[in-house]
């Protein structure tokens, strides 16, 4: 039976989030529709000092004055999926780029699919920024999260910028 890692809730703009990892690595961040008080740490259990810092990073995202997680990450998968959730952190806060473009980035034009799916499969909501992946026509498509939630993160991301 596997150990259930330590985990934080966060509430979020976006709903709550589910923050859960070790000491060395914030190991997913999920979004919930269901705030359920057993996803709390219990007041006497103190959670490593790494998830705190995640939910710290993440509130200044929302907070408009982070654009950059700088938090170790870690997360199953295949030398693929590795390759495309690493091409996902070079992507600019603010901007977008297509399925089909992300595909051309890992030297793999014909993996689009693939891609698509590797996307869907990521486990570190906006710290690894799957929602800046949008269709090829512009269109907002797929999203693990919702495809509200990827409008919000997106539209967060682009007013911020003109804040400045």
């Amino acid at each position: 039976m596997e150990q259930e890692r330590p985990h934080v809730r966060m509430d979020s703009p976006v709903g709550p989030l589910v923050i859960s990892g070790t000491g060395e690595f914030i190991q997913s961040v999920s979004f919930t529709d269901e705030p359920r008080a057993d996803l709390l740490l219990p007041e006497s259990v103190n959670p490593p000092a790494l998830l705190k810092e995640c939910v710290k990073q993440l509130q200044e995202y929302f907070d408009g004055t982070r654009k950059v997680f700088d938090i170790p990450i870690s997360q199953p998968g295949t030398d693929f999926q590795q390759t495309v959730w690493k091409q996902l952190t070079t992507i600019p806060y603010g901007q977008t780029i297509s399925y089909l473009q992300l595909a051309h980035r890992i030297r793999n034009p014909k993996s689009i699919r693939a891609v698509g799916t590797t996307n869907g499969k990521n486990r570190l909501a906006i710290i690894v920024p799957c929602h800046r992946v949008i269709g090829s026509d512009g269109s907002l498509t797929g999203y693990a999260g919702g495809l509200w939630r990827k409008k919000w993160l997106l539209d967060h991301e682009t007013t911020d910028l003109f804040k400045q």
